[in-house]
C-alpha cells in the first residue's frame, strides 16, 4: 500500500558549487510511502506525515548552507561551537564561511543536487518511520517557472528563527509591470542582475580583521576584490568572506519586503515617468508587492 503526499514542504537553502559559487535554491518535496496498514488502517496518518517528516526535512537542510562535504574543492574544519568551510576554487576567488554548526549540512558528495539531497534525507527519515512503513520515495524539484528568475543567498541577523543563518537563500520569480503592462525587458534584466546573487546588507561588513580564521587560512586577510561580511545573531555569531563580484550591497535588511521595495524604486528610477509595479518572491508561493513612480 502505497501514500503520497504532494507538496509536502518547499526547502529554501544555498548551495556550495564549484563552478557557481554560493547558490540560493528553493526545491518542492513530495513524498511516498510504502508499507502495511496499522491498527488505525492506515500507513501513516497524515498529520505525522506533515508534522514529524516535515519537521525532520526542515531541521536536516531547510535554511542551510549545503556543503558537498567530498568535492575537492571544499575543505572544513569542526571546531566546539562552530565549523569552518573553504571553497577553494582553481582560477576563481575563495569563499568562507565561519558559522555555527546548524548552519550547515554536509552533504556526502562531490556536488549538491536534487539526488545527493535526497540520499542524505532517505537516511535520516527512515530513522523515524515506523516499523509498518518498508518504502520511502522523496522528490525534489523546483517551482516550474514559464518567466524570468533568480537565484540569491543572504542572511537575517535580526531574525529570531533561521533566516539569521548568513548563507541560506532562495529561488525566486520576478514579475515586473511598466504602466499596467507587463515588462518582460526588466524582468529579464533583473533576472540577469540578480543570478546566483548575495545580498549584503552595508551594515553588516566588517574588516578583513574581525573574521575568524584558523592559522594555515590567514593569507586570506590579504586576498583582494572581497566582502567581508560578520554579525551576531540569536544562534551564534555568522561570518562570511565572499567575492565582491557575486555581490550586491545595499543599505537595508533584505527582507522580500524591502528588496521588493529596492527593485521597484530603482526601476522607477532608471523609467522616469514610467510607474513600476514588482511582485518579488521569496521562494515559492510568498512574497511582496510594490509600486513606484519617479516623475520626468
Amino acid at each position: 500500500m502505497k501514500l503520497f503526499v504532494n507538496n509536502l514542504t518547499v526547502i529554501d537553502y544555498s548551495y556550495l558549487c564549484h563552478e557557481r559559487g554560493m547558490v540560493g535554491e528553493s526545491l518542492i518535496v513530495d513524498i511516498e510511502l510504502d508499507g502495511s496498514l496499522n491498527d488505525e488502517c492506515m500507513v501513516l496518518d497524515f498529520g505525522l506525515v506533515k508534522k514529524q517528516i516535515k519537521a525532520v526535512i526542515d531541521d536536516e537542510v531547510d535554511h542551510k548552507l549545503l556543503v558537498p562535504a567530498t568535492n575537492q574543492c571544499v575543505s572544513y574544519n569542526v571546531l566546539e561551537s562552530t565549523t569552518q568551510i573553504l571553497l577553494d576554487r582553481p582560477e576563481e576567488l575563495p569563499i568562507y564561511l565561519n558559522c555555527p554548526h546548524q548552519a550547515f549540512a554536509l552533504i556526502d558528495n562531490d556536488i549538491v543536487d536534487e539526488q545527493s539531497i535526497i540520499k542524505h534525507l532517505e537516511q535520516v527519515i527512515k530513522n523515524v518511520l515506523p516499523e509498518n512503513v518498508t518504502g520511502l520515495v522523496l522528490k525534489l524539484a523546483p517551482e516550474p517557472v514559464f518567466g524570468p528568475y533568480y537565484h540569491y543567498s543572504h542572511g537575517l541577523k535580526k531574525h529570531d528563527g533561521n533566516c539569521q543563518r548568513i548563507a541560506h537563500g532562495h529561488r525566486s520569480i520576478i514579475e515586473i509591470e511598466r504602466n499596467g503592462e507587463k515588462a518582460e525587458d526588466l524582468e529579464q534584466y533583473w533576472a540577469s542582475r540578480w543570478n546566483d546573487i548575495y545580498l549584503i546588507t552595508e551594515q553588516d561588513m566588517v574588516s578583513a580583521e574581525e573574521i575568524t580564521l584558523p592559522e594555515p587560512l590567514e593569507v586570506l586577510r590579504q586576498v583582494p576584490n572581497m566582502h567581508h561580511v560578520a554579525y551576531d545573531a540569536p544562534q551564534g555569531r555568522f561570518e562570511l568572506i565572499i567575492p565582491m563580484q557575486h555581490c550586491e550591497v545595499v543599505d537595508f535588511d533584505t527582507t522580500v519586503e524591502l528588496l521588493t521595495v529596492y527593485v521597484a524604486k530603482t526601476l522607477a528610477t532608471e523609467n522616469p515617468g514610467d510607474t513600476i509595479s514588482v511582485i518579488g518572491y521569496e521562494g515559492v508561493d510568498k512574497g511582496a508587492m510594490a509600486s513606484h513612480q519617479v516623475s520626468a
